[in-house]
């Protein structure tokens, strides 16, 4: 367990392969043919990475309804996605999502923040073949694009309950470590978002776990029901609010290795929890049909609940830079799966979209924009603030 492995470098001739219909949404195809844009291939142990050579830009869907805003077109089904929620000393927006075998890391620039682009720039900077498949994905503060060499550092859970490091600097050093421990899936994990040296995570094992980057667990909380979500305060990183399936959230004090506060949802199940970064006093959830908002300096009980999706709600995601601004999606794999964004001032969501499958949910650092992934696709919302 622990144990580093290297890649071994390989070549490949590039091939880009140009849009057969010049159109509003251009594709882009992110596989290993020889009709991809990937110029250099990378193996260890049977995996392999692969880069591209340039930019791609797309450009917005002009579409009266609340279709997504922008696409990116991918290779598989997009089971996670998620945006680097720190900053990483680079203009462009770091993103990452997984799919049945492989995590991809791009780049993308949205026309909501440089003028000069029409629409959506997106590049891919490293496709890992991951072999099995990506049920989550969570950023490192360490990732730097700014400093020589850039490092990407990132890590993933998976569908053989192993949590997953990467550490590469896009170019010769890349490498992975494993963390084993769970016992069954792994639902949710995070690193501390402070100094970057541990990782939490809960699982249907009724465990949350705090791990090192050796992969040795240096905390082990027993749950009462499966651990749905878990946060950490963004300051105060000895604070950890982990979100259970029978409806109970509660925040453990690290240091004291032990709870010092929880919230009741009063219906179940809670399928997913997030702590509101810009307002640490309000945590949101979904749980049945309904969303639910706390104010923790008030009641354990929910201040504000409103039914919001037929067929069953399954994630909750704050924006990162309004506290007021949240997008819950349905249940991915149903017919009409539902995709909205929230405000606390407004009595209906400011936004549905309407995704055939969807899975993952992530917001911009910076923008009131929204991913989510989507069949062999990821999708983009823009809202207003």
């Amino acid at each position: 367990m622990g144990a580093n492995r290297r890649f071994r470098p390989l070549t490949r001739k590039q091939n880009r392969r140009e849009p057969r219909h010049p159109s509003t949404e251009i594709s882009l195809l992110l596989t290993a043919s020889r009709r991809s844009p990937f110029h250099d291939l990378v193996q260890v142990e049977g995996c392999f990475i692969f880069t591209t050579a340039r930019p791609l830009t797309y450009k917005m869907k002009q579409d009266a309804t609340r279709s997504a805003t922008y696409t990116v077109n991918c290779e598989d089904y997009v089971h996670v996605v998620e945006f680097n929620p720190f900053e990483s000393g680079d203009s462009g927006n770091l993103i990452a999502y997984g799919g049945n075998n492989y995590v991809v890391i791009g780049m993308c620039t949205f026309q909501e923040e440089e003028a000069d682009i029409e629409g959506i720039q997106y590049k891919t900077l490293r496709t890992f073949h991951h072999g099995v498949r990506v049920d989550g994905i969570a950023w490192s503060p360490e990732t730097r694009l700014d400093s020589l060499p850039p490092v990407i550092k990132f890590c993933t859970s998976a569908a053989d309950m192993k949590i997953r490091l990467f550490t590469s600097d896009l170019q010769d050093k890349n490498e992975y470590k494993v963390l084993e421990g769970h016992s069954d899936f792994i639902n949710d994990l995070v690193f501390d978002p402070k100094e970057g040296q541990e990782i939490a995570s809960v699982s249907d094992d009724h465990t949350c776990r705090i791990w090192n980057l050796e992969g040795l667990q240096t905390s082990h909380f027993v749950l009462h029901s499966p651990g749905m979500s878990v946060c950490w305060h963004p300051e105060e990183t000895f604070k950890l609010m982990v979100a259970e399936k029978n409806g109970t959230i509660r925040f453990y004090d690290l240091l004291a290795q032990q709870a010092i506060l929880s919230l009741e949802s009063e219906q179940m199940p809670l399928m997913s929890a997030h702590w509101c970064l810009k307002n640490t006093f309000k945590v949101g959830a979904v749980a049945g049909n309904d969303w639910l908002i706390w104010d923790i300096t008030r009641s354990s009980y929910p201040q504000e609940k409103r039914p919001v999706h037929m067929d069953r709600a399954c994630l909750f995601k704050w924006s990162t830079i309004n506290e007021n601004l949240f997008a819950t999606t349905g249940y991915p794999g149903k017919m009409a799966s539902q995709f909205q964004i929230h405000h606390l001032g407004h009595p209906q969501p400011v936004l549905i979209g309407s995704v055939p499958v969807g899975s993952g949910l992530s917001w911009h650092r910076t923008l009131p924009l929204c991913a989510i992934g989507g069949d062999h696709k990821l999708l983009f919302w823009v809202t207003e603030m």
